[in-house]
């Protein structure tokens, strides 16, 4: 069977394919998916992708044959950045939420001058990217050329992407080529060129862009570049590009992914006006927060933790031995009732941490005026859609009232959105394939998200 497109989702345990048709018509159609492992350890994913392109083959009874291969990749750790900055809460963040954006695994983040247990933290990290910001255009100048100075004398052979004060740019040239390592010196925009405004597209753009590049380079990846003739991004980012694609046909929205390790949560929205005008810090249009500690398989111990014992036994109806034999022989897919309403309770969990993480909330200051309210953070109240992704956000058989999680607890101090938002599931289970997808055929990419949404 001839595809137009197949996009390879190249996970760290798995591989799958996802075929499409018509691309560029005003009828775009998702065709099938195919899966295998993950062959990183075999020392060559295309191992894998051949397997999953012969498992989608399988199901359509046909042999496959495509017009055009793209990838999204979390395979060989995903996008490992280390970031540093000036101050925290201004050119620190900004870069943070730049690496995010654009699907990065935070390892480290540091503000001001780097010390030696800072940059022994950097190689043992070993990261895809090192980030340097700080200060605003014409503002300080010294935090970035001797945090520059440093990085560049470490033994790493590692991307570094400037993205601070506009004065340094030349000065941070002229220290990675006396350093012989000028090629590994990406400039861009800064991400807080003045106090209270953030610029993090350039830089997610740039980090993306650097990504694909570079990407061969990991374990098992190095031949990937020989079957993939488009283009790769981290799966994470993919998702946000998908979001980013979508918030411009329906509205403000927020997309939730629960994995086995993780829970992301997108948000792509401005806010509502009243609220802006009380933000004490700008916040970025479209924002990426995972939660590392959240994950219903690989981290499924630390829910647990968080719930308690005793509760899940009570929810669950259940005794301590049950329990104990439900955490012992824990599997990635549920098979059993007792193993699907196990995952759901701590699906549930992770969506409603990881959401009361992502959004912002009113803080009360006293001076000498008296009184007064301010907002911090991310302004979820004018989000119109909910949707899930993700293999729990899309499987599990309670997943539209787990996702309702999002709009609880709105009598509080955060900025949660309303019970007026739509919940939308990701049928197909193929936002992150759109999201790659989007960057060269984005009506098509859009048709296909609605479709799978089952959005008008």
């Amino acid at each position: 069977m001839k595809i137009d497109v197949l996009v390879a989702e190249i996970g760290s345990t798995t591989t799958v394919v996802n075929a499409f048709n018509g691309i560029d018509t005003d009828h775009p159609i998702f065709v099938g998916q195919g899966q295998a492992p993950t062959s990183v350890l075999a020392g060559d994913v295309r191992i894998g992708l051949h397997q999953a392109i012969d498992d989608l083959g399988k199901s359509l009874n046909s042999e496959v044959q495509y017009e055009k291969l793209l990838a999204t990749s979390s395979a060989a750790g995903g996008l490992k950045m280390t970031v540093h900055g000036l101050v925290y809460d201004m050119t620190v963040k900004a870069a943070k939420e730049a690496a995010l954006g654009a699907g990065a695994n935070i390892h480290m983040v540091t503000a001001g001058k780097l010390r030696r247990t800072d940059l022994a933290q950097i190689q043992a990290i070993k990261p895809n990217i090192i980030m340097i910001a700080g200060g605003v255009d014409y503002g300080e100048l010294e935090t970035a050329l001797f945090n520059a100075e440093k990085i560049v004398a470490l033994p790493l052979d590692v991307p570094v992407l400037y993205a601070g004060n506009v004065q340094n740019q030349e000065e941070i040239k002229l220290i990675f080529r006396e350093a012989g390592k000028e090629d590994q010196l990406f400039i861009v925009e800064n991400v807080y060129p003045k106090i209270d405004l953030l610029n993090v597209e350039p830089a997610r753009k740039v980090i993306q862009d650097i990504f694909e590049r570079h990407i061969i380079h990991a374990p098992g990846m190095e031949h990937i570049r020989e079957m993939v003739s488009g283009t790769i991004i981290p799966t994470p980012g993919a998702v946000m590009e998908a979001s980013k694609c979508l918030k411009q046909a329906i509205g403000d929205l927020v997309t939730v992914d629960v994995g086995g390790a993780t829970t992301d949560i997108h948000s792509v929205t401005e806010g509502k006006d009243e609220i802006s005008r009380l933000l004490i810090a700008p916040e970025p249009v479209a924002k990426r927060t995972v939660e590392g500690d959240l994950g219903v398989y690989i981290n499924m111990l630390n829910i647990v933790e968080l719930i308690g014992r005793e509760t899940l036994m009570t929810q669950l109806e259940i005794e301590s031995d049950t329990l104990e034999a439900l955490i012992e022989n824990h599997v990635a897919i549920p098979q059993t009732p007792l193993q699907i309403k196990f995952v759901e309770r701590l699906t549930q969990e992770a969506i409603k941490i990881a959401i009361t993480r992502h959004a912002g909330g009113f803080r009360t200051l006293y001076g000498g005026g008296g009184k007064k309210t301010y907002a911090e953070g991310k302004d979820l109240t004018g989000i119109k859609y909910i949707i899930g992704t993700g293999g729990a956000c899309t499987r599990l058989p309670n997943r539209v009232e787990l996702l309702k999680e999002v709009m609880k607890n709105t009598l509080g101090d955060k900025l949660l959105p309303t019970s007026d938002a739509v919940i939308c599931i990701d049928h197909d289970y193929i936002m992150a394939s759109l999201g790659v997808l989007s960057k060269a055929h984005e009506a098509s990419a859009l048709i296909l998200m609605k479709k799978s949404l089952n959005i008008d």
